[in-house]
């Protein structure tokens, strides 16, 4: 440790932005040389994404930071709006990959422009101006896309539904879910919704033993998460990813969407 502590602050610098944001925090407690280090600006640099200046260039409200590491932190904290709104952007906390979410006004979603079976709301908790309401359809198809090209590289990405549920609402029945490469679909690869998901925990109580599917969890934001499905982006050349989910045999009602989220896989 003594060896450590007589390198110049740059030199430990490089070498702590070669580890992690959680190293970076944690030895920030070894000494004064080594918090310096820890929490200036070439090191929290590293952590951003290479583009982070024209990310942030796009938000809706400006991004007000006075160091690297605010703004890192701030990235997760408080998600900004992109695009007039249309995308929401974020860092993963723990590894600091891209974060990404579709609101439902950018996902296709069957019926959801007729006044019949779909309204549009507002949620004083949501981060979009406004959320999709199911009021009542037999038909029920979510989808969004997203480029692989804006995700971070060499990381397995999940992308989970983003919604809020009532009682007796239809959907105690098993969902199919997928996700995909467009350039799969278009090659004719056919998509069979390989996974059987769950949109609320009232399902526990039907499900035969032998029966498997994925159960929604409960966010730290009190709303709730249904995984649809992952995909490894490699060179992030690999052009759009599908997300769907789909139910077409039961009534269904009082599901409320509030997008796609796409984030790096076993995150929180």
């Amino acid at each position: 440790m003594d060896n450590f502590s007589v390198l110049p602050e740059g030199c430990i610098s490089q070498i702590l932005s070669m580890t992690s944001p959680r190293d970076a925090c944690r030895s920030s407690a070894i000494s004064s040389g080594f918090d310096a280090a820890a929490n200036s600006d070439p090191v929290w640099e590293k952590f951003l994404p290479s583009d982070y200046r024209q990310i942030i260039s796009r938000s809706v409200s400006p991004v007000v930071f006075s160091t690297k590491k605010q703004l890192y932190f701030s990235l997760f904290d408080s998600p900004l709006l992109l695009d007039g709104g249309k995308l929401s952007f974020a860092l993963d906390r723990e590894s600091g990959k891209k974060c990404y979410t579709l609101p439902a006004r950018e996902v296709a979603i069957a019926w959801k422009e007729d006044s019949r079976y779909w309204k549009w709301i507002s949620l004083p908790e949501s981060r979009f101006p406004e959320v999709a309401q199911l009021l009542f359809v037999c038909w029920l198809d979510i989808w969004g896309r997203i480029n692989t090209a804006m995700l971070s590289t060499n990381i397995t990405y999940a992308a989970y539904l983003i919604f809020k549920i009532a009682d007796r609402c239809g959907l105690e029945y098993p969902v199919k879910s997928s996700v995909r490469f467009v350039k799969e679909l278009e090659d004719g690869y056919q998509d069979d919704m390989s996974f059987t998901v769950y949109l609320t925990l009232e399902t526990v109580r039907y499900l035969p033993r032998e029966q498997n599917g994925r159960l929604p969890q409960m966010r730290r934001d009190g709303r709730m998460e249904i995984e649809l499905g992952e995909f490894y982006d490699d060179k992030g050349d690999e052009g759009e990813v599908e997300m769907r989910l789909r139910e077409v045999r039961v009534g269904k009602s009082r599901l409320i969407v509030e997008g796609i989220e796409v984030r790096p896989k076993d995150t929180a």
